[in-house]
């Protein structure tokens, strides 16, 4: 995996990020993914500690699709980007990147708290770390940032397309019976029915897939040591 600096400039304006975003979504490959090839599957998730001024990130690898944990890792990193809709990659992405860097296990598809293509501009952050670290990524919202839908069936599986302007962006996924949907679109180098079948191996007993699940719980564990430390 190339080093942060060599991959893309991070300290950027608003319309320069926007440009970036631009370029980037014609790279975007959707296709499907076999789940025959995939035998690790890694979740991303992000904290961000206001107190510190830093990012506190996490990458957890699970066997797929027993999703037994073979190997969990973190990273804090400078906040240097602000929160702006439709831009948090470039907030997000750069802890990232860190993070996966100490991961030595080979994983064939990564999920992320965020949005693939259901985005603006087609580019979320699933969608963008996608382009950037060459694996299929899938993005696993807990809102929607943009699109329309059918109601969806109150048992778990049951879904319905997201859509904005006659385009498909992703899929409203109903993961755990009378609870809450999620929001799930391919990021890159998948497609939305591969992408479903993932998401739905990947789940437990909870509403967000194990492996997003897991990753979000270590940084906020990993956020709560750094900033309990601090006071020491």
């Amino acid at each position: 995996m190339k080093t942060l600096e060599n991959i893309q400039p991070w300290d950027l304006s608003y319309h320069e990020a926007l440009a970036v975003q631009n370029r980037l979504r014609k790279q975007v490959r959707l296709q499907p993914l076999a789940l025959k090839n995939i035998h690790y599957v890694a979740g991303a998730d992000v904290a961000v500690s206001k107190k510190l001024g830093r990012l506190v990130s996490a990458v957890v690898v699970m066997r797929f699709p027993s999703l037994d944990i073979v190997e969990e890792r973190t990273a804090s990193s400078k906040l240097d980007f602000p929160y702006i809709p439709g831009l948090l990659s470039f907030r997000e992405i750069p802890g990232l990147i860190h993070c996966l860097h100490k991961i030595r296990s080979r994983f064939q598809v990564l999920l992320c708290d965020g949005q693939g293509i259901a985005h603006p501009r087609r580019i979320g952050l699933a969608s963008h770390l996608g382009i950037l670290i060459k694996i299929p990524t899938i993005g696993c919202a807990k809102s929607r940032l943009l699109g329309d839908y059918d109601p969806v069936g109150n048992q778990k599986g049951d879904r319905t397309p997201l859509t904005h302007n006659g385009r498909r962006l992703g899929t409203v996924l109903r993961t755990r019976s009378s609870v809450k949907p999620i929001f799930v679109s391919p990021g890159h180098l998948t497609d939305h029915a591969s992408s479903v079948r993932i998401v739905l191996r990947c789940l437990s007993k909870y509403r967000i897939p194990d492996p997003t699940r897991r990753a979000h719980i270590l940084a906020g564990s990993y956020k709560s040591q750094l900033e309990n430390k601090s006071v020491e």
